[in-house]
């Protein structure tokens, strides 16, 4: 913490994080809008006189990632490092390694936290009255691969879980950062990639649970100024140990249709001697996206009006399946990702039934196609559905 009653510029951060650098939505590839965001990035560092650039890791969206995605990454930094610092974190979606490579060859405007000997190494950030902060990068620590090299030399592994990783990190941050209190006001900033508990989901985010234990409870935190998380895509404050700020700043782009109401967003965090103080600065959208449910009349019609540039999920509740669906839908929305018929379930009729091996065959194929198409099967239709089981079990048997 730094001392109360400092007069002092505020220092400025961007915080980012969950780029995903890669990634595609239902086939579409997003590289072109992710280049777009982070030329956004850009304009913000440079309007706003951003002193750091802070990357909560998932830059990357896989380990390997494709060569349009490095050459991007590698261009961003470039760029950013002519007008400000970088301090970037890597995920569970990055290869720590791969990520990593030739940070000792990186510009001092570069700063990768990438491995688990750089959690106790901050980089110092100066401002324009040369006030500081300390950037504390924590990778992302996977508790099979990080809790034996955390434990105590001789001693036992850790407890496999996030947080008893986690709070072995930190307490190493704690400690370095004791030993800088005679240098003077300085801030203290913490990226982490972590689950906190109190944190809201998305269907993107990639499962980080290990043994069943996947939330690192925010008291974790306790001792510095801000903490930049990263791994949940909905932007959002997470309450922390009093003295402390605890905010995931989001993924840039909506990456699944259940971040259809998320406002994107970057963070610009100011840190003085009043405290912390932050702003959300938001994303551009290069397309809404939108669900669509109803009859396939309405949704090609006054339904569907007003989201003909959407990004579209198209669910179609006729009591039978139309003909053609999907070229009709297509048709009317070139941009449509999903689309999907849903019946209207008969009235009493269970949404999930047991099959087991006691049942007839053609009664549960004739439960599968009265499913998908709303109606049962006629007789002539139950006859196919008959002869063909017949015709298997008959080569089964002489088999």
């Amino acid at each position: 913490m730094w001392e109360a009653g400092v007069s002092v510029r505020a220092m400025r951060l961007l915080h980012t994080s969950d780029w995903h650098l890669g990634r595609s939505l239902h086939g579409v590839d997003l590289l072109d809008h992710q280049a777009a965001y982070l030329d956004h990035v850009l304009d913000v560092v440079r309007a706003e006189r951003v002193d750091a650039v802070v990357v909560a890791g998932d830059v990357y969206d896989r380990a390997i990632p494709p060569v349009e995605a490095v050459t991007l990454l590698s261009d961003t930094l470039a760029r950013l490092a002519e007008i400000t610092t970088v301090v970037l974190t890597s995920g569970n979606h990055d290869s720590a390694t791969r990520l990593g490579f030739g940070a000792g060859l990186m510009r001092e405007r570069v700063q990768l936290r990438t491995h688990l000997a750089g959690i106790a190494s901050p980089v110092e950030i100066r401002g324009e009255d040369d006030e500081r902060a300390l950037v504390y990068g924590l990778p992302y620590l996977d508790p099979d691969t990080v809790r034996g090299p955390l434990a105590e030399p001789g001693g036992e592994p850790l407890a496999r879980s996030h947080e008893a990783v986690t709070s072995v990190a930190m307490a190493r941050v704690r400690a370095d950062l004791a030993t800088r209190s005679g240098a003077g006001p300085v801030r203290s900033v913490v990226a982490a990639h972590a689950f906190v508990v109190g944190g809201l989901t998305s269907e993107s985010e990639r499962d980080i649970r290990v043994g069943g234990v996947d939330h690192v409870p925010s008291a974790v935190f306790t001792g510095v100024d801000y903490v930049a998380l990263g791994h949940l895509h909905g932007p959002q404050r997470v309450a922390g140990p009093d003295g402390t700020t605890l905010r995931y700043s989001g993924s840039p782009l909506a990456y699944s249709f259940s971040e259809q109401h998320h406002t994107k967003s970057s963070v610009l965090v100011d840190l003085d001697a009043r405290g912390v103080r932050t702003e959300l600065v938001a994303a551009p959208v290069p397309r809404r996206l939108t669900d669509l449910t109803g009859p396939l009349e309405d949704v090609l019609g006054a339904l569907g009006e007003a989201h003909l540039e959407d990004w579209v999920r198209v669910v179609v509740t006729d009591a039978h399946r139309p003909a053609d669906l999907y070229a009709r839908v297509r048709a009317r929305f070139a941009h449509a990702l999903v689309v999907q018929h849903r019946a209207p379930e008969a009235a009493g009729e269970r949404a999930l039934r047991a099959v087991t091996s006691a049942q007839d065959p053609v009664e549960v194929a004739g439960d599968f196609v009265a499913h998908v198409t709303g109606a049962r099967p006629d007789a002539a239709e139950l006859a196919v559905l008959r002869a063909a089981y017949e015709h298997v079990a008959d080569a089964e048997r002489s088999a």
